[in-house]
């Protein structure tokens, strides 16, 4: 035991030292944990961000796809009411057409049946005006 006490004045300064450099250690790691743990959150808040950012451009994206969805859902909703309606009024006058058609044959078989008892009365029937005349010809019937 003499050795070990006639070796404390080296001992204690080498302990002493051990001492220092082993807290010293310790507060390096606790740093650098401290360093570590702090990157870490930083950089899982950038991830956050950057997560957030990309959530809110898609929810942006998809909701300017939705209202030109539904303006174009209205639109040809419009185009086929428009379609609809100028089909009733194609129908309509073609309709009127056919009648007008109809109209016009009997009106000039009955020109035509007049024009017959006026030459049966007299040997010329009256000229009929230039806008019916070709209408009129005897020749050609409808």
């Amino acid at each position: 035991m003499e050795w070990l006490v006639s070796m404390a004045p080296v001992l204690t300064p080498l302990c002493g030292m051990t001492g220092v450099l082993g807290g010293a250690w310790l507060v390096h790691r606790q740093t650098k944990r401290k360093n570590d743990s702090e990157a870490n959150i930083a950089e899982s808040q950038t991830f956050i961000a950057a997560v957030t950012t990309v959530t809110e451009g898609f929810t942006g994206l998809l909701e300017q796809q939705r209202v030109v969805h539904a303006q174009t859902l209205e639109r040809v909703t419009t185009l086929e009411a428009r379609q609809i309606d100028l089909e009733r009024k194609v129908e309509t006058l073609q309709e009127e057409q056919r009648q007008w058609r109809r109209w016009k044959a009997a009106a000039i078989d009955y020109i035509r049946h007049l024009r017959a008892l006026v030459l049966k009365e007299h040997d010329q029937p009256p000229v009929p005006p230039r806008e019916i005349a070709d209408d009129l010809d005897e020749r050609t019937s409808d």
